[in-house]
This record gives structure tokens, C-alpha cells and sequence, in this order.
């Protein structure tokens, strides 16, 4: 299929000022010379620009300008040719037509990308990197996707893997003079690399909590009592109205999710349904949500209406709600409405009454007081998660699962070196560690996770 030259719009579908159409394969410049009526694409230079019009026989589809790119100087390493039309769908549509009744075919999603990594120009690791940057909807997703795009990832995967190798050679050549009973590996050497390996394994993957944040939004459960200001809270965050806002309690009955760019960190905010027992059937369902949608945030803020007199019910819900790993901010609201003293008493009251780290802050969002606090709290959350070491932050799954076979595979290295095992089982062992490190840039892998990749890219890509 490699041989095949491939053709697909390389611009997002709809009308716009104009649309790209994107050829490859050792073919590209004979089938695009049959439709093209301007210069001769096969003998002009790469890197070149040139004025004409694409005819389908003896049709005029549109007037083009075409871009051609000699191998191996091109994305894909092949002769390639990028084809810019007035921006309309139609035309778009009957140029493709065109190509392909000339020779080329559609192209597959991601095969573009997936025919720069079949021929060496990138590493699966790249490749990856390139849908992330093409879906980055923050400055921090888009600053990650760009590094490991120019190799982070890959350069600190190479490094490891190259010790381990030297080590992983000796240890095979001792098989092959077995019966002389030599070492040629340092064993007090290999463990101490072993040490090094395992301490920038654990770096990577505690950076993947970061990196999920980066990539995914950190998600933000909005919870409290009916009535406690939860959707007006909402609304003050995103400076629109987009919950409804009543003193009618249970007026949200599902969740409502937006997302809200803080310092360049992307936050998924969820209003849900106030809690309580209610016999309505509707607003029991959007409880019962509101609970899972907190199961599955990172960070709960909870709403406690400042000028309510027993806050007994709401301490024993927090306390149903809390996780080791989910982070607490109590806002007091509607502090427009009371005394200072008033929640200064309440913060008294739930300092005594949970026993976990949580941050205090009041607000009013009716008055947008100290919603800014409330910002600040939530950037410092994500800000956290980043680690000192190193630019490299992993928010790819699948990187993190093989680094994850890697850690625990060196370990098992480290304790066959320690109980001086045989030198057969410790070449496994090695070997099984190269192998799951290899997996990351695409050294190891077989067509059915290629495929998988790739076929979550665009078509065009």
C-alpha cells in the first residue's frame, strides 16, 4: 500500500477562502500533470509554487496554484504536491474525483503521518505528538505537544535505552561463553544504571497526572445544597449566562459542563443538581449524576451558603464525597449578605468538623467578590502537579502504560542482578525492559497498534 500515491483535503471541510489538497507517493507529480493545465510538475524544481487551472478533460474545475515537493525533502519522505483551490467544498470534491480517476486513491486517516513514521522521518512518539498539537486547545497542550513533536520524549527514551543496550550486549555475549563461566558485565555497574533508569522512570510517569491535566482539563465538580449559588457561581466564572439562575431550589436538574481557560491550563467546570433527598424522579436522577460526576473530578468545590444557620448536612455530605486523591475548596457564599463574623464562624465550623486539607475561601459571584481567589486556587492545583525535573511532561496513555511495563520490568532486572540469577533469565529480563521502552517511539510494535493510533487522526493528516 506504500507504493500506492495517496490524496486527501488537508483543510477543515466547509467553505473558506481557500482549501488544500494534499498528494503523495512516487506517482504524485504524473497523475497531478494530467489534470493540471500549467507548467510540467515533473520537471520543476522542489519547493517551488506555480500558477494554472485544474481541468477534468476538457473541464475547467478551478483556477489553482500548486506546491510541489521532491523526496525525501517532504513530510511524508515522498514526492509530494499540495494543491490550493478557491475554498468550496464542490470543488474540492470534484478535484479529488479528478486525482483519483487518474491514478491516486483516498487516503486513509492518519496515513499521511503514518507514512512519515514507515519511513523513518519521525517516531511513533512524534507522530502522536502531532495529533495532540492539532487538538491542543490551551497554551500548555500546545507548548508539551510542540517539545515532544521536536523529540523530548523520544531523546530521554533513547538515552535510557542505549546504557541499557551496552549492558544487555555483554550480558548476551556472556551466553555465548557460557561454559567458560566469564562475566563481562559489571554487575555493580549495571545495578547502579539500573537506579538511574528506574529514578527517570518514575520522573515520567509522575509527570502523566500533570501531563492528563494539560491535555484532558482538569475537572472541576461544582457542589452544594440547592439554592447555595452554584450556577450563579458558574455564570461569574465564565463571565456569561449559561446556567439558569432562580431562587426556586432543584432548578438544575442535570449537569451543565463548560470549559474555562485559566493561565493557560484548561478547566472542565460542572454545575450540577443541588443535594438533597427529594422525592421529584427528575431531580433524583441529576443527584445521582452530580455524585458520579464528582467520583470523577480532580477537584471538588463545595458550596456552603454563609448565612444558613446548621451546616451539620453539609459537613456529612463532604465527608460522603472526599477521596484521598480529590482536591477540597469550601466556598462560603453570598457573603454580601452577612456579617463578617458570620463566616468567619462557618470556616471555625468546618476546620473542626473535617479532618482533610482544604482551602477556605468567600465569595459572593452575585458581586464577583474573590472570584479571582477561587482562580488562583485552581491554577496553583495544576501548577502542582508539575515536577521540577525536566521539560519532559507525558500525556499520552499509552506512553504512560509502557513506561509503566518498563519500571516494572527494570525491577525485575534489579532483583535478578540481586539474587545473582542465571545469565539466561537476566537477558529475558533486559531484554523484556528494551522492548517495553521501544514501544514509545515505535522501535516495537505490530499493525494492530499502528492502526489504532492512526486511525484516531483526520483524514488529510
Amino acid at each position: 500500500m506504500n507504493q500506492d500515491t495517496i490524496c486527501a483535503l488537508a483543510t477543515a471541510n466547509g467553505i473558506g477562502a481557500i482549501g488544500i489538497i494534499r498528494v503523495s507517493g512516487n506517482q504524485s507529480f504524473e497523475i497531478v500533470n494530467k489534470i493540471f493545465e500549467g507548467k510540467n510538475l515533473e520537471k520543476v524544481d522542489s519547493h517551488t509554487v506555480h500558477y494554472g487551472f485544474i481541468k477534468d478533460e476538457d473541464e475547467t474545475i478551478d483556477e489553482v496554484m500548486i506546491s510541489v515537493f521532491h523526496a525525501p525533502k517532504t513530510f511524508t519522505t515522498e514526492n509530494s504536491v499540495e494543491i490550493s483551490f478557491h475554498g468550496s467544498p464542490y470543488i474540492g470534491k470534484k478535484i479529488l474525483e479528478a486525482l483519483i480517476k487518474n491514478g491516486a486513491r483516498m487516503a486513509k486517516a492518519g496515513e499521511f503521518t503514518m507514512r512519515a513514521f514507515m519511513n523513518g522521518r519521525i517516531d511513533l512518539s512524534q507522530a502522536e505528538s502531532i495529533a495532540d498539537l492539532i487538538a491542543s486547545e490551551n497554551e500548555a497542550s500546545r507548548k508539551v505537544a510542540l517539545n515532544q513533536l521536536k523529540g523530548g520524549i523520544s531523546n530521554e527514551i533513547s538515552f535510557l535505552r542505549n546504557d541499557l543496550l551496552n549492558f544487555t550486549s555483554l550480558i548476551e555475549l556472556e551466553l555465548d561463553f557460557a561454559e567458560e563461566d566469564v562475566e563481562f558485565a559489571d554487575r555493580t555497574a549495571l545495578k547502579s544504571l539500573l537506579y538511574k533508569i528506574e529514578d527517570k522512570l518514575n520522573s515520567l510517569i509522575e509527570s502523566f497526572q500533570y501531563g492528563n491535566a494539560i491535555k484532558n482539563g482538569t475537572a472541576v465538580a461544582i457542589i452544594g445544597k440547592p439554592n447555595a449559588g452554584k450556577s450563579t457561581l458558574l455564570n461569574a466564572l465564565l463571565k456569561e449566562e449559561r446556567a439558569i439562575v432562580s431562587n426556586i431550589a432543584g432548578t438544575t436538574r442535570d449537569t451543565i459542563e463548560e470549559i474555562l481557560h485559566i493561565k493557560g491550563h484548561a478547566f472542565r467546570l460542572i454545575d450540577t443538581a443541588g443535594l438533597r433527598e427529594t422525592a421529584d424522579e427528575i431531580e433524583a436522577i441529576g443527584v445521582k449524576k452530580a455524585k458520579e460526576k464528582v467520583e470523577n473530578a480532580e477537584i471538588l468545590v463545595y458550596l456552603a451558603d454563609a448565612g444558613t444557620e446548621d451546616f451539620s448536612e453539609d459537613i456529612e455530605m463532604i465527608k460522603s464525597l472526599l477521596r484521598e486523591d480529590l482536591k477540597l475548596i469550601i466556598c462560603a457564599t453570598k457573603i454580601d449578605e452577612v456579617i463578617p463574623t458570620q463566616y468567619e464562624k462557618l470556616e471555625q465550623i468546618f476546620r473542626k468538623e473535617i479532618f482533610t486539607e482544604f482551602d477556605f475561601i468567600k465569595i459572593s459571584a452575585v458581586e464577583n467578590q474573590n472570584i479571582q481567589d477561587l482562580k488562583n486556587e485552581l491554577s496553583s492545583y495544576v501548577e502542582h502537579l508539575k515536577s521540577e525535573e525536566g521539560n519532559v511532561v507525558i500525556t499520552n496513555q499509552r506512553h504512560y502504560e509502557a513506561l509503566q511495563k518498563s519500571l516494572n520490568s527494570v525491577k525485575r532486572v534489579d532483583e535478578a542482578v540481586s539474587s545473582q540469577i542465571t545469565t539466561e533469565l537476566l537477558a529475558y529480563e533486559l531484554r523484556n525492559a528494551l522492548e517495553y521502552l521501544g514501544e514509545i517511539s515505535g522501535e516495537f510494535s505490530n499493525d494492530e497498534v499502528l492502526g489504532n493510533i492512526f486511525s484516531k487522526f483526520c483524514i488529510g493528516k
